[in-house]
């Protein structure tokens, strides 16, 4: 039988992600989004750790495959209807899916969203959701 992870409510909000669902582990509450123990505080004197995305964002039937270090300042300039993806990894990725999809390619880094992109997609959607991967993988930078 799967064990079950319960959450429960975190005395207050996580301080490396700001969500307040938490759990047990090892005696020590962390937090269910992105895995930072409650109460830990990031060392605000240490830069953020740049966490290099390939991003796969949707305009339509058009799927963006780009790359940043920081994604979230680079998808609010960005028009789209949906982030649909999260792959971590830098420019060398992004330039191995550009290739790897190249007969779907519209434009710059517009690719047509065709049956096999989709695939690719939905497999790497399968992880969980973007946002929360990637605050999983600032925490795991942060903790080492």
């Amino acid at each position: 039988m799967p064990t079950m992870i319960s959450t429960i409510p975190l005395p207050g909000r996580c301080a490396l992600c700001g969500r307040a669902d938490g759990e047990r582990a090892g005696g020590a509450l962390i937090c269910s989004w992105c895995g930072w123990r409650y109460g830990d505080s990031p060392d605000a004197d240490l830069p953020r750790p740049v966490i290099e995305v390939v991003y796969y964002i949707r305009f339509d039937r058009r799927v963006k495959i780009g790359t940043s270090g920081r994604p979230r300042r680079r998808l609010a300039s960005i028009r789209h209807d949906e982030l649909l993806a999260f792959e971590r990894g830098g420019r060398d990725i992004e330039q191995a899916r550009h290739r790897e999809f190249a007969q779907s390619r519209e434009g710059g880094e517009w690719f047509t969203l065709a049956p096999r992109l989709s695939a690719h997609i939905d497999g790497i959607r399968a992880a969980g959701d973007p946002w929360q991967l990637y605050a999983r993988w600032v925490c795991a930078a942060l903790q080492n």
